[in-house]
């Protein structure tokens, strides 16, 4: 744990005390976000500190030229920025004459920040005496709207609590904004038209390049004392700014309140040339209803979220908050309402990584969707990569592979792919594998079965023939080999044989041809529209066959473990226990090439293939590999924890599940890996979620029965999750001494809990 300053509480993420040193951090870790668009913490008043100043909306991107590799032949042309759209929470105040800045004022006092999760806002108070020695007391509070998720708002209060005061409100649209990982200092906007209509305010801009067109929006009302008062704005206009000037005399005690409302429309659900009449439509609702009735909607979406997603924990305060900021983060990022939409590793809090989609959403966030939403947020999520397809064949070709076969991207936005490191972008393949391991996930979890005739076939075999391609035969060995990867494990680089990808590989390949033959016999129809479609041949299948059944597999005799790639066992093999603690992260303190020599995994890696396939291992060979591997892990991953916790769990390893629990979910808040400020770890997320449903809940689906073995930190008195199962919503709350499920709703369900069959009826409690 590297900071320990936010204030434990069950639903809130609280901020007590004033710390420009601190500011940076805070506005990742209160970022806001409603699926559409999302915004870091930072304040709306001027504030001359370091800051990380960000809004963001979803889907809108700029290919921005890699800096390496662009000259070499297949290497990606670009790397996606996630781009810093125009700012519309702005509001500059004057205080006679005086600039209102927390990082320059003579004082600052009784400063506290919330974030919500229940209620879903995020609030701001402190008391200010300015240089001139007027003091103020200012309450704020700002969300981001779910019912209308083109729009937030935000009220802004100030209390003169000295004297009398002539108090400038100055709410703006600023387009003069950049990207903070900008390879080239690109221009990454066009302004096209800034215009004012009564006391509404538009910036036109669009994209470069991608020429995405948005229109930025504002629409501010003004009360003394809670009472309405209508000012004549001052309207200034600069090349990429525009502002309105609201001032009053405010006499000592006496409230001034400014209410803003703002956001974004874009081309990407309206027309482009109707995106000023779009903002008008959605400032209207928004105005009418005015702020506490928005806000009361805000309460009662956010409600219904947390009817289906809550985990409560008793008797462990940060273990609490904790799984309730991992929920509530990634519901800011993702709903599931819109499929063309994914699950970008920063969500909107900032903008390291680029891209929105990587392997997590198929390996740790399809879960969370699957049992926390209605079944077609799943299903979105595969159709996701299904429209992407053509692009991920573009991509095979572009390195080689021919036929039909599929490379999907580690890092996209539209399907190509865009990362910009060689190691990642040619060598980290097994990405393909999570992608068919989530089309498998989603059938055995949801029973849907239609989505795999219907579209996910075509996305299977793309991926057997890129692994049947990418696959060489060894005469050395006798045994197919996979040679010049990147496993899970990013410290290892090109090399040979990695465990995971040749396993995972020998089951995309299996899995493939048993659901060729599967939907042969049962959907002759979509059979023969796919055949034709992809143009597969019987004797293609025959490749596929052989190199499955004769990949090669490194092992030790001496240890009795799989390698996890050839060579791993003439490492200096010295345990992470044996590291000084000033070496960490060693991905801060050490040369890469320290780090490729040395025997240290960023996350799981064999594991990782453990955890995907653990009805394939027994348990003893789950706790040797587990035994042998874990030592030697670093977790600077933020993937690492959850499949540990998980993991141990299964062990019955509780204290050490527990404490791979707490850094999962406390990784942010409590800043283990010493770099929150650069954004939160939002699909590591859903690990989280499933450290303590799949974890400690033991959850699976075995032989179409959902399965429970529950059990208990010792640090928790109970605790207790729900979960959407074919249609039925199931309650499950554990205790020390027992297991109680409820069925919230649909039909009576036969569920195992420790090899037991039960059943249990719609709102009644079952005890086991």
């Amino acid at each position: 744990m590297n900071q320990d300053y936010i204030t434990p509480n069950e639903w809130s993420i609280i901020e007590e005390g004033f710390n420009p040193e601190m500011v940076k951090s805070s506005e990742s870790l209160f970022s806001i976000g409603n699926g559409a668009m999302g915004q870091r913490a930072n304040f709306e008043e001027q504030y001359s500190g370091p800051t990380f100043q960000g809004s963001y909306i979803a889907g809108v991107y700029y290919p921005d030229k890699t800096k390496v590799g662009w000259w070499k032949k297949g290497y990606p042309e670009y790397f996606a920025k996630v781009l810093n759209a125009p700012n519309w929470i702005g509001i500059h105040i004057t205080i006679d004459g005086e600039a209102l800045d927390l990082y320059s004022c003579k004082s600052v006092s009784d400063f506290k920040r919330e974030l919500n999760m229940k209620e879903g806002w995020l609030s701001r108070s402190f008391t200010a005496t300015l240089k001139n020695e007027t003091t103020v007391k200012v309450e704020t509070k700002r969300f981001l709207s779910l019912t209308l998720d083109e729009v937030g708002a935000i009220s802004y209060n100030i209390t003169l609590l000295s004297g009398n005061a002539k108090i400038t409100y100055s709410p703006y649209l600023d387009a003069g904004i950049t990207n903070e990982d900008s390879n080239w200092d690109d221009k990454f906007w066009e302004i096209t038209n800034i215009t004012q209509e009564d006391d509404m305010a538009f910036i036109e801009a669009h994209t470069l390049k991608t020429n995405f067109n948005t229109c930025t929006f504002m629409q501010s009302q003004c009360f003394i004392n809670g009472t309405g008062t209508k000012l004549s704005p001052t309207v200034a206009k600069l090349e990429k700014k525009i502002s309105f000037q609201y001032s009053a005399e405010i006499k000592q005690n006496e409230i001034f309140t400014i209410h803003k409302y703002g956001g974004y429309t874009s081309d990407r659900n309206h027309d482009k040339d109707n995106l000023i009449p779009a903002a008008k439509k959605v400032l209207f609702k928004a105005m009418d209803m005015g702020f506490e009735n928005f806000l009361e909607a805000q309460r009662i979406a956010w409600s219904q979220i947390w009817e289906t997603s809550d985990i409560t924990i008793k008797g462990d305060v940060k273990a609490q908050q904790g799984i309730r900021f991992n929920i509530f983060q990634l519901n800011q990022t993702y709903l599931g309402t819109d499929s063309r939409l994914n699950i970008g590793p920063k969500g909107f809090t900032g903008e390291k990584y680029g891209g929105s989609t990587y392997w997590d959403t198929e390996a740790y966030c399809l879960p969370f969707y699957m049992a926390t939403k209605n079944q077609q947020v799943g299903r979105n999520l595969l159709e996701y990569r299904y429209n992407h397809l053509e692009k991920a064949i573009e991509n095979g070709e572009k390195l080689g592979f021919t036929g039909g076969a599929a490379l999907y991207p580690m890092v996209t936005m539209n399907g190509e792919e865009c990362h910009n490191e060689w190691e990642i972008t040619f060598e980290e393949i097994h990405r393909n594998g999570a992608i068919a391991f989530a089309i498998y996930n989603y059938y055995r979890y949801t029973g849907d079965y239609s989505y795999i005739p219907e579209k996910g076939l075509e996305v299977l075999i793309a991926i057997a023939r890129f692994w049947e391609q990418r696959a060489t035969f060894s005469t050395h060995k006798n045994k197919y080999v996979i040679l010049g990867v990147t496993g899970p494990n990013e410290y290892e680089n090109n090399i040979n044989n990695n465990w995971y990808t040749n396993y995972i590989a020998q089951w995309c390949l299996n899995f493939t041809m048993e659901t060729l033959d599967k939907i042969q016999a049962n959907y002759s129809e979509d059979y023969k529209r796919v055949i034709n479609k992809v143009a597969l041949d019987p004797k293609e299948i025959e490749k596929w066959k052989i190199v499955a059944n004769n990949l090669y597999f490194p092992f030790s005799e001496e240890h009795n473990v799989f390698l996890q790639q050839d060579g791993f066992l003439d490492k200096e093999l010295t345990t992470v226990d044996n590291l000084e603690r000033s070496q960490r992260p060693i991905n801060q303190k050490w040369s890469w090439d320290r780090i490729l020599r040395s025997p240290y995994i960023k996350q799981a890696d064999t594991l990782q293939g453990f955890y995907f396939f653990e009805n394939q291992f027994s348990r003893e060979e789950l706790e040797r590999h587990f035994d042998f591997y874990e030592p030697f892990t670093v977790h600077e991953s933020s993937l690492s924890p959850c499949v540990h916790s998980i993991l141990a769990a299964k062990l019955d390893r509780m204290d050490q599940a527990y404490n791979f629990y707490l850094r999962t979910s406390r990784l942010d808040l409590d800043d283990y890996n010493k770099e929150v400020e650069e954004g939160l770890h939002i699909t590591s997320m859903a690990g989280t979620w499933m450290s303590i449903v799949e974890g400690f809940g033991g959850m699976r689906v075995v032989n179409n029965t959902l399965t429970f073995q529950p059990k208990i930190p010792k640090q928790w008195d109970s605790y207790s999750f729900n979960v959407i199962f074919r249609n039925r919503t199931v309650k499950v709350t554990v205790s020390p001494k027992e297991t109680q499920f409820t069925l919230m709703q649909g039909e009576e369900l036969q569920v195992s809990v420790n090899g037991k069959l039960i059943s249990i009826t719609k709102n009644n409690i079952t005890t086991i």
